[in-house]
Order: C-alpha cells, then sequence, then structure tokens
C-alpha cells in the first residue's frame, strides 16, 4: 500500500484526505439516519394517549423532545396545544426546519467531495503527464522518470473515482432517507394538530 502511495505521488494525499472524511461522514450518517433513531414506532399514538390522559406539562414535552428529532416537531406542537391551530402549525413548520436542518448535517460536504474527488484525480493527471514530459531530454527519454510520470497519473485518476462513487451514492441514498423521513414527519405532525383540534380521534 505504501509502495503505491509513493508510485502515485504527492498528489495522492489530498485524495487520501479526502477518503477517510468521507468515509467519517458515512458512517456517521448511517448511524444518525436510523429510523428507529430518527422516526420510533408508536412515538405520536404514546403522545397522543398521554395527552388525553394527563394534557401537557413541561416535563412531557421535555421528554418528548428527547427522544428523537420527530419528538422535537411533536414536542414543538404540544407547546403550543392551546393555541390556535395556525399558530400550532407554525410553531411545529418552524421546528420541523431545524429539525431538516440536522438532518441533512454533513451531507454538503460529503457532496462535495464526491464532486470534487475526479477533479483532484485530475490534478493528479495533470502533475504526471507534466513529468512525464519534464523527463524528456534531447537525447532521449528517462524510462525511470517517464514510468513514475505515468503511475502518477493512473494512480491519482484511478482512486479519485474510487472515492467518488461510494461518496456520490451514499450522498444520494442519504438526501433520498432524509427527504423520506421529512414527508412522514408532516404527516404525523398533522395528524397531532387534527386531533388536538378534534379534527380526528
Amino acid at each position: 500500500m505504501f509502495a503505491i502511495l509513493q508510485a502515485a505521488g504527492w498528489p495522492i494525499w489530498p485524495l487520501m484526505f479526502a477518503s477517510i472524511v468521507a468515509v467519517a461522514l458515512i458512517i456517521e450518517r448511517l448511524l444518525t439516519l436510523r429510523r428507529a433513531k430518527v422516526l420510533p414506532e408508536g412515538l405520536l399514538d404514546k403522545v397522543v394517549s398521554e395527552w388525553r390522559q394527563s394534557g401537557t406539562s413541561p416535563e412531557m414535552i421535555n421528554r418528548v423532545a428527547m427522544t428523537s428529532p420527530l419528538g422535537r416537531v411533536l414536542a414543538a406542537g404540544l407547546r403550543n396545544v392551546r393555541s390556535p391551530r395556525d399558530v400550532m402549525k407554525e410553531s411545529i413548520e418552524e421546528t420541523g426546519r431545524a429539525v431538516v436542518h440536522d438532518l441533512e448535517r454533513f451531507l454538503t460536504t460529503l457532496g462535495t467531495i464526491a464532486s470534487i474527488s475526479p477533479l483532484m484525480g485530475l490534478f493528479g493527471t495533470v502533475v504526471g503527464m507534466i513529468e512525464i514530459f519534464g523527463s524528456q531530454a534531447p537525447g532521449g527519454s528517462n524510462p525511470q522518470q517517464l514510468a513514475h510520470g505515468i503511475s502518477i497519473a493512473l494512480y491519482n485518476t484511478g482512486f479519485g473515482l474510487v472515492i467518488a462513487i461510494p461518496s456520490m451514492i451514499f450522498w444520494r441514498h442519504f438526501r433520498a432517507t432524509v427527504d423520506g423521513f421529512v414527508v412522514e414527519m408532516e404527516q404525523q405532525a398533522v395528524r397531532l394538530v387534527e386531533v388536538v383540534h378534534g379534527d380526528r380521534r
């Protein structure tokens, strides 16, 4: 492995750093965006049942908010349970925007890595080609220098693509996952508003 890094030259080090960051972000998002952690099963039913039995209290609202991102959205509605429907929905929407922002954290960085990794690999290719042409002497070529330049060009191009392809796949997967969570949170928040205001049992 170290021999490959040596053969690829110094342009490989930014790509190595990008790959480490990408792997760390992918692992972090896989752990954070688990369905059970974002949308706990049956949370809305438990909240509605508790509200019907004993109403709302600061302790109950804080406990719901601490459970999950969905809990934060529902807690925002519970804080305004005695307010008109519009005020309750507005508070839910404000909290929902903050929750979505948290769910999308680091996705911009991952998308950026997916976009620039091929360009960084291309930069390494250009550096390798410069070394190739720089090694050409008027009296003949230096095979060792020529091989080194080709190694830099090919290793960097390949490594850039190896980083970009999985990063793009996971970026699109996480974006779709967050979008699906947002739709479900909206549906459950609307249901809470309708239950509180007597439109649904």
